[in-house]
C-alpha cells in the first residue's frame, strides 16, 4: 500500500501517547513463582521486567490514558476525534468494543468507533486503517490505540510462557500533514500457522464450561520454536516490501521500531535486513511483549528519547498470532 504516489493527501502522526502500569514484575519475582531464573530469561528473551495491572483495571482504563497522552501530545481535544479504532487481543469483554468503552471514558462523542483484532500487528493494521479513511476524505482525525492486558489471559504456572508478557497501552493521533508523513504499508497473514500461537477457550469453539477452566483453555498457548522461525522471516520480508514500495533500501532507513517480542527475534531480523542493531530501538528489557501495545509503545519512547527527528525514515516492523505481519515506513513529520 504505497502512500507516496498519492498526489492529493499527505497523513502523519500529529501526536504520539503512553501508559505503563505502575506495578512491575521482575525476573527475581518470577524465580518465586515458576522454576525458572533471571540469568535463563533474560539470556532468552532479554526481558528483565514488565508491567502488570491492577485485577480491577480493565483494557480500556490502559488505552483511557494512553489516548489521553496522545491528544495532549497533538494538541487537540477528544471532540475532534472522528475514528476511534482500539488494536486489542484482551478485550474489556467480547462486545461492546472496547473502542466504544473509551470513546466514552475520554468524551470522544463525534468518533465512530471499532476493534481490531491482529494481534501483535494490530497497532500498524489499524494506523493503515485509519490512514485509508482520512486519505479517502471520510474523516480528518484518528485515534489510534494499541492496548492489552495480557496478565489477564496469562497462565502463571506456566514458565515457557508466563516470563515473557506484559500490559500496558499506545496511542496515535493521525491526520493530514503538509510534509513527510506515512509513505507505505505492507500487511500480510497465514492462516495456515494460526495453530502455533492461540487462546483457544471463549470463543464458539470452546465457550466457557467447567471443563474449558480446568483445561486452562483460557490461557494464551505457544508453540515458540515455531513462532520465533516464522516471525523472523515475516518481518524482515514486511519491511523490505515497505521499504521497496516506496524505492527506499534498508540503507536509508534511520531507525526500525520492532514489535518487542524476543530479544533475539529482534537481533535476527536486524541481521536479516543488513541493520546495525544500533538503529533499532528496543525497550524489551522494561516491558517484556505487550502484544498491540508493544510497536505503539516503543514509537512513543524512541520519539521522546530523540532516536527519531524529523525527515528521519522510521519503520514501524510487527508479527504476531494469525499469522500476521505488518509493516509501515514513515518520514518522521514531528
Amino acid at each position: 500500500m504505497d502512500f507516496s504516489s498519492k498526489k492529493d493527501k499527505k497523513i502523519g502522526i500529529i501526536g504520539l501517547g503512553a501508559y505503563l502500569p505502575e506495578k512491575v514484575l521482575t525476573n527475581k519475582d518470577l524465580e518465586k513463582m515458576v522454576d525458572t531464573t533471571d540469568e535463563w530469561i533474560t539470556t532468552r528473551t532479554g526481558i528483565e521486567e514488565r508491567r502488570i495491572a491492577d485485577k480491577n483495571t480493565p483494557t480500556s482504563e490502559l488505552a483511557k490514558e494512553a489516548a489521553l497522552s496522545a491528544l495532549k501530545n497533538a494538541g487537540i481535544v477528544a471532540q475532534d476525534i472522528e475514528l476511534l479504532i482500539v488494536a486489542t487481543i484482551t478485550p474489556d469483554m467480547t462486545f461492546p468494543s472496547t473502542a466504544c468503552l473509551v470513546q466514552n471514558k475520554i468524551g470522544a462523542k463525534k468518533a465512530a468507533c471499532f476493534d481490531i483484532s491482529a494481534a501483535c500487528a494490530g497497532y500498524i493494521y489499524g494506523m493503515a486503517i485509519a490512514s485509508s479513511f482520512i486519505k479517502a476524505g471520510l474523516y480528518k482525525n484518528a485515534l489510534v490505540i494499541g492496548a492489552e492486558k495480557l496478565s489477564a489471559i496469562t497462565d502463571w504456572s506456566d514458565r515457557n510462557t508466563c516470563v515473557l508478557f506484559g500490559d500496558g497501552a499506545g496511542a496515535c493521533v493521525l491526520s493530514e500533514v503538509e510534509n513527510d508523513g506515512i509513505l507505505s504499508f505492507s500487511l500480510g497473514a497465514d492462516g495456515g500457522q494460526s495453530d502455533l500461537l492461540k487462546m483457544p477457550g471463549g470463543g464458539t469453539l470452546n465457550p466457557a464450561t467447567h471443563q474449558t477452566v480446568d483445561e486452562k483453555l483460557h490461557f494464551l498457548k505457544m508453540k515458540g520454536n515455531e513462532v520465533f522461525k516464522s516471525a523472523v522471516k515475516a518481518m524482515a520480508d514486511a519491511a523490505n516490501d515497505a521499504v521497496k514500495q516506496v524505492k527506499l533500501g534498508c540503507k536509508d532507513i534511520s531507525c526500525v521500531i520492532p514489535h518487542q517480542a524476543n530479544q533475539r527475534i529482534i537481533s535476527a531480523v536486524a541481521k536479516k535486513l543488513g541493520l546495525d542493531e544500533q538503529k533499532i530501538f528496543m525497550n524489551i528489557k522494561k516491558y517484556g511483549n505487550m502484544s498491540s501495545a508493544s510497536t505503539a509503545v516503543a514509537l512513543y519512547e524512541a520519539a521522546n528519547e530523540k532516536r527519531i527527528k524529523k525527515g528521519d525514515i522510521v519503520v514501524l516492523d510487527a508479527f504476531g498470532s494469525g499469522f500476521v505481519w505488518a509493516a509501515c515506513v514513515i518520514k518522521w513529520n514531528l
